[in-house]
């Protein structure tokens, strides 16, 4: 240990003396019975607990697959560690491995080879300003996997600093690395592939045309798993806006159906006289203007499925008829006598609450237990919350390839307000707001001010004004600008209030007006 005199001074800001005991224990573990894993409890510990790390990872290179595998690690999820395979080259990790050298990338948000592979950096938040460092395990010449950090930046030499002690636990950790390899290297693949099964089987029953990993939406997920296998009938439930016509379309999509047609019909949008005639067809000359045979949207649905959208609107003689087909999955067309047998799935939905409904006798008891065989709720967005910023940035992606306008982010402020707003309209409330701040927008970034002023209102602070006013404008525009500055400059007052062109005094003030604290932003 006579290398590391220098770490026991604490010029940086931060002491690295408490490192010394861990990486004696370290070694006298290598040496006495190199068992990798109490090595990396150990090197992993330290990390986490001496050196600022907010996620620490070991990767191990399998020679004959060319595969690089994260073995273990800290502050990442178990679906977020199955995802970090690398090949030779690929990425920072990759890159690592291909050339024996360590890489040091001062902010992750300025480096285009970081593949953020594992998912689990947000590059709105505060983990873009995050730096990374990744150094080889190595064995002679022979590279034999990495140890990765990720820590905040404070400075250069730090850095430096941190891939001297991270390079001699990669040395104190080699030769153990190297035993496991020779003893498990098939265990080695068979971990990475168990990891690729268990993420893709995690992934397999989320629709792709539904955004969204909230625990609600995974147990919505999960009801959906199991009715694709069958052609039961089912009824999804939910408030106006919530994306009800999504999950039909995914029950569809992903089931064995998939290859038939997928028929949508909005039972509010027609008027009683011609529904029928649309759901069931009608024969030629069977009412005035019939003038040639037309099939019904039940008929088009053969083989596939009919979405019908808004059921509880549906007419007491209408649900009759409908009650029909969910028994017999047979009608007549209006004013012809030939029964017509079709094989399809029935999906309903509604926003009203059949069973108030059937209680107050405006709809068919009997009907409602035929359509209500499995029942999907879908939640409303306001319980959801961790949905919402995904669902932003993908409204954000959408529009900015059909609009030609490009928005590269939406500012903190302006995530507060997304995420402290009610969303009576759910979705597409959410989907509206985006498109109209994509119009405001003029610096590729959406902030709070771009938003209606029923959003901006929490933010607007102790004054008594109007939240569509003039100076609850200026208050949310003033609240944006001040947290930006002290986020870009991570809660150093003194550098916020001179960016903003503030003395610091005055910017306190106005930090108090809003209930901000420099703290939050280090």
């Amino acid at each position: 240990m006579s290398s590391l005199p220098h770490y026991c001074e604490c010029d940086f800001g931060e002491c690295r003396t408490d490192l010394l005991p861990l990486l004696y224990e370290m070694s006298q573990i290598a040496t006495e019975s190199g068992d990798l894993s109490s090595i990396i409890n150990i090197l992993l510990r330290l990390m986490q607990r001496h050196m600022k790390v907010v996620r620490g990872m070991v990767s191990l290179h399998d020679r004959d697959s060319g595969s690089i595998v994260l073995h273990e690690s800290f502050g990442l999820s178990p679906e977020e560690a199955g995802k970090g395979v690398y090949l030779l080259g690929e990425g920072i990790t990759g890159r690592v491995v291909e050339s024996g050298q360590s890489i040091v990338v001062p902010c992750i948000r300025d480096e285009p080879a970081f593949l953020n592979r594992t998912g689990s950096r947000d590059c709105e938040s505060d983990d873009a300003n995050l730096s990374f460092i990744c150094v080889p395990i190595m064995r002679g010449r022979q590279v034999m996997g990495t140890i990765s950090a990720e820590r905040l930046y404070d400075n250069a030499e730090l850095l430096k600093l941190d891939v001297e002690v991270l390079s001699i636990l990669a040395t104190t950790t080699a030769q153990a690395v190297e035993l496991y390899l020779v003893e498990n290297v098939e265990n080695v693949a068979l971990e990475a592939e168990n990891r690729r099964l268990r993420n893709e089987l995690g992934e397999r029953f989320k629709p792709a045309n539904i955004i969204g990993n909230s625990k609600p939406m995974l147990e919505v997920y999960q009801l959906i798993e199991r009715v694709v296998r069958t052609k039961t009938t089912v009824l999804i439930l939910g408030e106006s806006g919530v994306g009800k016509e999504l999950v039909a379309g995914a029950i569809h999509y992903s089931s064995s159906m998939a290859k038939g047609p997928f028929i949508k019909f909005n039972c509010a949008s027609l008027p009683e006289s011609v529904i029928e005639s649309e759901l069931f067809g009608h024969e030629k000359g069977s009412f005035t203007g019939a003038i040639g045979l037309r099939k019904g949207r039940f008929e088009e649905a053969a083989g596939g499925t009919i979405f019908l959208d808004e059921v509880g609107e549906m007419s007491l003689t209408t649900q009759a008829k409908l009650l029909r087909v969910l028994q017999e999955r047979s009608f007549e067309r209006v004013g012809g006598n030939t029964t017509i047998h079709v094989d399809l799935r029935v999906i309903a939905a509604t926003n009203r609450n059949l069973a108030e409904m059937v209680a107050d006798g405006s709809f068919r008891e009997d009907l409602y237990y035929r359509l209500n065989v499995f029942p999907i709720t879908i939640p409303p967005l306001r319980e959801r919350g961790s949905d919402i910023i995904p669902l932003a940035d993908h409204f954000v992606s959408r529009f900015s390839r059909e609009m030609g306008i490009e928005v590269k982010r939406i500012s903190t402020p302006a995530l507060n307000m997304l995420q402290t707003h009610h969303w009576p309209g759910n979705v597409r409330e959410l989907e509206n707001v985006i498109e109209r701040a994509m119009l405001l927008s003029e610096d590729g970034v959406i902030h709070g001010y771009h938003l209606p002023p029923s959003l901006q209102a929490p933010v607007v602070g102790e004054t008594e004004a109007p939240a569509d006013g003039l100076e609850a404008r200026l208050n949310a525009i003033e609240y944006e600008l001040i947290v930006e500055a002290l986020k870009l400059h991570h809660g150093n007052m003194t550098e916020a209030a001179t960016h903003l062109g503030l003395t610091r005094r005055v910017l306190g003030l106005r930090m108090g007006k809003y209930h901000l604290n420099y703290r939050n932003y280090r």
